[in-house]
């Protein structure tokens, strides 16, 4: 895949998904649903103040008509709804409206009523990126903070099982680090990185090559690599990035996004219908595409 808009071609031949959205009165969300809506790719299930949706479609000329609305202002609650319609099969994708994250993703752990299905819970963004001949997968720039060994290879197989999905054929992940040389006493990230190397070898990860330590440049740069002396098969050809830990993701994230103009979607994995949760700061483009490939993932 070269563009997120083969993406959203994939969701227009799966979808339309039903998308609840846990306190709807987001404006933002609100406008990129309704254009999922106008795509075929998605039905929405409004849950949050009736009153603030309805001024909101107003404002913005949305016929709610075309919307299932469900009363409910208290925010853990609304999660709890639209974790109780994907549970019920009333909802394929759930999405984050105008809450705080902790509290929709306590919606999505609770052990009664959430979406957990004993698997980590990870976060994947989707880039396409100006002058670069594929789309990039980063994990995890959101939720993981301080991965341990074992966490990693969870992140990992996540990102690898949405490759997969999304028809990249066995992708290749780069362990990144900040040098391409195991350093066991100063960066235990680069042993983290030989080890799920040696992990996908034997089987612990599966449906991807694995390879690491790189530094950034040479897991997507062949010349990088080259010029380095960096020998493997999927030096400079990464199309999943594994981050060390989540400062360093979510800096690649908004480097991406603030200074080479990427296109973005991105999603949350682990759970038992696939999680869209974007930041107020992410762009109209970033929440559609992101609803894009919630809806492809679903399958």
């Amino acid at each position: 895949m070269k563009e997120l808009r083969e993406i959203l071609t994939l969701a227009r031949s799966i979808g339309p998904k039903r998308i609840a959205v846990a306190k709807a009165e987001d404006e933002e969300v609100f406008l990129a649903l309704d254009q999922a809506r106008r795509e075929k790719i998605a039905q929405g299930i409004l849950v949050g103040s009736k009153e603030k949706i309805k001024t909101l479609a107003e404002k913005n000329r949305i016929n709610l008509s075309e919307y299932e609305s469900i009363e409910e202002n208290d925010p853990l609650q609304a999660a709890l709804i639209c974790t109780q319609l994907i549970n019920q099969r009333k909802a394929d994708v759930m999405m984050k409206g105008l809450l705080d994250t902790g509290i929709f993703m306590k919606g999505i752990l609770d052990r009664e009523k959430g979406l957990s299905t004993g698997k980590l819970l990870t976060h994947v963004a989707i880039f396409e990126i100006p002058d670069f001949p594929r789309l990039l997968l980063l994990t995890d720039a959101a939720i993981n903070i301080a991965p341990t060994l074992l966490e990693k290879a969870q992140i990992i197989q996540n990102a690898v099982d949405l490759a997969l999905c999304l028809g990249i054929e066995k992708p290749s992940v780069a362990c990144i680090a900040a040098m391409e040389k195991v350093n066991p006493e100063k960066m235990p990230a680069t042993v983290d990185a030989a080890c799920l190397s040696m992990m996908a070898k034997r089987g612990q990860i599966k449906g991807a090559m694995v390879d690491g330590p790189f530094g950034l440049d040479n897991a997507v740069s062949e010349e990088s690599a080259r010029i380095k002396g960096v020998e493997s098969p999927i030096a400079g050809k990464a199309d999943i990035l594994l981050c060390p830990d989540i400062e360093t993701g979510n800096v690649i994230y908004k480097t991406l996004i603030e200074f080479a103009k990427a296109k973005c979607a991105a999603i949350v994995l682990g759970t038992r219908a696939p999680v869209i949760l974007t930041s107020r700061a992410d762009s109209h483009e970033t929440k559609f595409m992101s609803i894009a490939l919630g809806v492809a993932s679903s399958r």
